[in-house]
């Protein structure tokens, strides 16, 4: 007589442990933030189509009123293909909803966000480490692309997402406030 197995038991371990996966703190993370928890989640949708996961990662909780000054990271997992020119142009858009940015300052920003950002498909990752009051270092895949050396650049450019300007209001509470 044939014994049969729980269907629960024949699943791969790796499907077993997909929610525990979903809160594993990126490899990049080890070493630019080695204290850091998932702190909140969100996705991204635009006319109803997933753009991309977030997660909001930081080794001590980061209120509304306090992240510009505290260290964090921002783990991006795109779902769909996006060319990086359009990241860097889109990111730009979004850090002028918190103020004007001088014409030069803006052109070097967008030069910085085009070099380090790549054409990202469904599956991969960008990662952006904050520095309070330095930088901002980009990871894609994990591995790292470069760090942009300006704190003005970097507050402006976490604000996308976690500054009250921002265009994703929902997104951000569900980031600051550990929502998932």
């Amino acid at each position: 007589m044939l014994r049969r197995r729980p269907l629960l038991t024949a699943l791969p371990a790796a499907l077993l442990a997909w929610p525990a996966m979903a809160s594993l703190r990126p490899p990049e993370l080890a070493q630019a933030l080695p204290d850091a928890r998932l702190q909140g989640e969100g996705r991204l949708r635009f006319f109803g189509l997933q753009v991309y996961d977030i997660r909001l990662w930081a080794p001590a909780p980061v209120g509304a009123d306090d992240w510009a000054q505290a260290p964090l990271a921002l783990e991006l997992a795109y779902a769909r293909t996006l060319y990086g020119q359009a990241i860097a142009e889109r990111s730009l858009e979004e850090m002028r909803r918190q103020g004007d940015i001088a014409t030069p300052v803006a052109e070097r920003w967008l030069a910085e966000m085009t070099r380090l950002f790549p054409d990202v498909k469904d599956g991969d990752r960008l990662t952006g480490v904050h520095l309070p009051q330095a930088a901002a270092r980009f990871f894609y895949n994990g591995a790292f692309r470069g760090e942009v050396r300006d704190a003005g650049f970097a507050r402006r450019f976490f604000g996308i997402w976690l500054a009250p300007q921002t265009s994703e209001p929902s997104l951000r509470e569900r980031l600051l406030s550990g929502g998932r």
